[in-house]
């Protein structure tokens, strides 16, 4: 068999490619829309691509099957209740592909989407039952997917109870599981960053699959789950319509456009020192930079991206694209901006020594723990682009706190683009440190 997982870690996603070593052919599975890496390891296989399968129509990202049935003619397998519009092949529930001696055998698994598809996959040069299951968005590693994206939570969380009881751990404990996605995807809540597991292990130890009634499961899959992407309704319809073609890359721009929203990728630590005036702040280096991104942009303007160097600024537009903002207005040198402004960062040290004279902006979700400081104005970061900023002084000496400072300069860059004039992130720390609740 040939079997290979592929983790696009900004949003968490997972990619397989299968196949058949003595005939060649494989298809990929839940393909990004980065297919580079499919690619590569179609190549490293010496592996010919025959199709592509998708378990459900993704909320998240853009897929990559429409670069692939472009440029190479292969055949898009969905879910026939999908309502796909553009070419494809319909799977439905005991429908099978077959590779040489590899099987992939589809099963209808609704709960995170009604079309949701599972895969067994079977090599039937060691047996004639299932070694694999590749679960899509239905059973991840330590938990299971958000019910919400598509139809209302209890409907959704009420379908995937009885697929998961029903359907999934009617199979025999030794399947290994591979999931859709892995931690740092909205699409679950509590999942592990390990890229598989075993199904008899999630019987054991997944909090999600102990005993319990629908009922408390319907209330505890709804629970804590993280606000839905803004541009989720776009990404489902791209992904239901006509192919997305392979995106191009960023040319360099002469100089910064003042007509465009503007972006710096820049780690944090450069960004704060000299960022230019009026740009928005997203680290390209952190884990859901893309999710970050697409609560501050509008994808139907494209962006200036302020970046180290082209490789930086290429990554980040590929990145940008997987969520829908599919062209960007180009890229610029942030060494080569000149009108700055600065955010001066301050240490965990020496917030504690002036907070008493700060006005203090957390930037954290209103569920996380510890509790704000008190005085402290909470405006979770997602929304604080567009939050009402009233009883807050944009003269005044302003702090912006997180859990551990990832969020801090994101947020610090929206004060000032907001008119704060003397804005300053909290890096090195956060409220989940220590010395903070002992101070």
């Amino acid at each position: 068999m040939i079997f290979e997982q592929l983790i696009y870690s900004d949003l968490g996603c997972a990619a397989y490619v299968i196949g058949c070593q003595g005939t060649g052919e494989a298809v990929v599975v839940d393909p990004a829309l980065d297919t580079r890496p499919l690619e590569r390891a179609l190549e490293h296989h010496n592996a010919h691509l025959i199709g592509v399968i998708e378990t459900h129509t993704h909320a998240d990202h853009i897929s990559g099957h429409g670069i692939l049935a472009l440029e190479l003619g292969v055949p898009v397998y969905v879910s026939a209740l999908t309502g796909a519009d553009h070419p494809h092949t319909p799977l439905a529930d005991g429908a099978s592909i077959k590779l040489g001696n590899i099987e992939i055998v589809a099963m209808h698994t609704p709960g995170h989407r009604p079309e949701h598809l599972a895969l067994q996959v079977i090599d039937h040069t060691r047996a004639d039952e299932p070694w694999l299951l590749l679960t899509g968005d239905s059973l991840f590693v330590g938990d299971v997917a958000r019910p919400d994206l598509a139809i209302a939570g209890e409907e959704g969380a009420a379908g995937l109870y009885r697929t998961l009881h029903e359907r999934i751990l009617q199979l025999p404990d030794g399947i290994e599981v591979f999931p859709g996605h892995v931690a740092g995807s909205l699409c679950g809540k509590g999942m592990s960053a390990k890229p598989s597991t075993t199904l008899g292990f999630e019987r054991r130890f997944n909090d999600m699959l102990q005993p319990m009634g629908e009922d408390a499961f319907v209330a505890a899959a709804n629970a804590g789950l993280a606000p839905k992407p803004p541009n989720l309704d776009r990404i489902v319809d791209t992904n239901r319509g006509p192919f997305v073609a392979r995106p191009r890359q960023p040319e360099r721009l002469a100089e910064l456009p003042a007509d465009a929203p503007l972006l710096d990728v820049r780690a944090t630590a450069d960004a704060v020192l000299g960022l230019a005036r009026g740009a928005y702040h997203v680290p390209l280096a952190q884990t859901g930079f893309g999710t970050r991104a697409g609560f501050l942009l509008d994808p139907d303007v494209p962006v200036a991206l302020i970046a180290d160097d082209e490789a930086q600024a290429s990554q980040a537009a590929r990145q940008l694209q997987a969520i829908g903002h599919v062209t960007q207005r180009g890229w610029f040198p942030a060494a080569e901006v000149r009108d700055l402004v600065q955010l001066p960062p301050l240490t965990l040290d020496e917030f504690l020594a002036e907070r008493d004279d700060l006005q203090i902006v957390d930037v954290r979700n209103a569920d996380e723990l510890p509790l704000p400081l008190a005085g402290a104005r909470q405006i979770p970061l997602h929304a604080l682009h567009v939050a009402a900023l009233d009883g807050l002084d944009p003269a005044r000496r302003t702090a912006i706190i997180c859990q551990s400072s990832q969020r801090a300069g994101i947020g610090a860059a929206i004060l000032a683009l907001r008119g704060f004039a003397d804005v300053h992130p909290v890096l090195g720390g956060g409220m989940g440190s220590a010395r903070l609740q002992t101070a």
